[in-house]
């Protein structure tokens, strides 16, 4: 009875358990998120309504934790009653037994003593399965998360990357971050080591899908990712990622000094040399004049840097790792006009000799690439310089077309 008792009333314990930790997991997430945007909750006075957001899942989770607890007041009184009731019943027996000279003053003091040793391990043991399974419950989200499989993995017997000259090439590429919609269809292209090529196209081409593929946070489902003729499929990501940098469009850095956001570029790097790279980013002068220098804490995500100032760290961090395959993500779209004029100066600086692929909006920052592919609808509609696509008075053309009587439009 004592065991069948606490199987039973333990498993009902185990799912108001399981319901406490979803509302906790709930609760936790529901605050992070709230924290994490409180500028959008800010534009929009909404403080009113993240609170009683919260309040609702907090409300959910304090009835849950009360349950849980009401249970185990239940448990323990259940296995208090059928042990006492068993320990009682054995007694009554034994001295009844002695009243009618069936035993004896010592018999009735040897199933005391029986008892009071039995029923002791068998209060332990219910402990121990109640402790043991409800430490399972409280373990199963990890386990959950170990358990999932990882989307990428290295291939069987993959090798380094060995880049000479970083020679990148889309074959055929076929992607769909869902089954049932692809957002590039067969493209096709390839940049030369040490050239520039850019990325452009309406919003949602699949431009900075490109570099998600390039850095295989993603395999595509059909086609190949080349460096220098190397499937990126079968070499090591490690490798892969530590051969590509990138500047992008939203950079977001750790709540650390400038100092620890430039150095994440390379561990181990040294001072010297992430002055170095302070100092081909543009960022040394407004670092000299901090007072605390490298040391100086940028905040939650980047909350104290201005949108340039992030980028330089970004660009910093980029040269630091000193990659020979460099992808521009839109790099500048976030700034004005006369902080991005400043940081595209310092791009084509340190674009220079490494391959380099710039995914733009803004064609005013492409006109000088090598080359220049248009992608839309998940196509390559058109591929040429500059000029050569003006002239082909196509997508790219009316592109900018449309840009430049933008712009002429802003400057009335």
């Amino acid at each position: 009875i004592y065991i069948i008792f606490t199987r039973k009333v333990t498993d009902w314990r185990n799912a108001l358990r399981t319901r406490m930790n979803d509302l906790d997991t709930l609760t936790i997430g529901r605050s992070v998120d709230s924290l994490l945007n409180y500028e959008t909750v800010k534009y929009f006075g909404a403080e009113a309504r993240e609170e009683a957001r919260y309040r609702d899942v907090a409300d959910q989770y304090a009835k849950a934790a009360v349950k849980s607890e009401n249970s185990l007041a239940w448990l323990n009184m259940g296995q208090s009653l059928i042990t006492n009731f068993a320990l009682a019943g054995a007694m009554a027996y034994t001295v009844w037994g002695w009243s009618k000279g069936q035993f004896q003053v010592g018999d009735v003091v040897l199933v005391n003593t029986l008892l009071a040793q039995l029923f002791r391990p068998l209060d332990m043991l219910g402990m121990v399965y109640r402790v043991i399974r409800q430490g399972l419950i409280d373990m199963e989200a990890m386990f959950r998360l170990i358990d999932t499989p990882s989307e990428i993995e290295d291939a069987s017997g993959a090798e380094p990357l060995v880049v000479n000259g970083g020679a990148v090439a889309f074959e055929n590429v076929v992607f769909g971050y869902e089954p049932d919609r692809t957002i590039l269809n067969g493209v096709s292209f390839a940049v030369g080591a040490g050239e520039t090529l850019a990325i452009v196209g309406p919003s949602g081409a699949g431009k900075s899908t490109i570099a998600r593929l390039l850095f295989r946070f993603y395999d595509p489902q059909g086609g190949r990712v080349l460096i220098d003729g190397q499937d990126i499929s079968q070499v090591t990501q490690k490798s892969l990622r530590g051969a590509i940098g990138i500047v992008p469009q939203d950079t977001v850095l750790f709540n650390d000094s400038i100092g620890y956001n430039i150095a994440y570029g390379r561990e181990g790097a040294r001072a010297e040399e992430i002055a170095a790279a302070a100092e081909g980013a543009a960022i040394d002068g407004f670092i000299g004049i901090l007072p605390q220098g490298y040391d100086t804490e940028v905040g939650e995500r980047g909350l104290k840097l201005s949108g340039g100032e992030k980028q330089r760290v970004a660009i910093a961090r980029t040269l630091l790792k000193n990659p020979p395959v460099l992808i521009l993500d839109e790099a500048t779209s976030a700034l004005d006009s006369r902080t991005e004029a400043a940081i595209q100066d310092t791009l084509e600086r340190i674009a220079a000799r490494r391959t380099t692929l710039v995914i733009a909006h803004r064609l005013s920052t492409v006109t000088g690439a090598d080359r220049i592919v248009v992608l839309d609808k998940g196509r390559v509609a058109e591929t040429g310089t500059h000029e050569q696509l003006l002239r082909m008075r196509g997508l790219y053309a009316d592109m900018w077309a449309r840009q430049q009587a933008e712009k002429e439009e802003g400057t009335v």
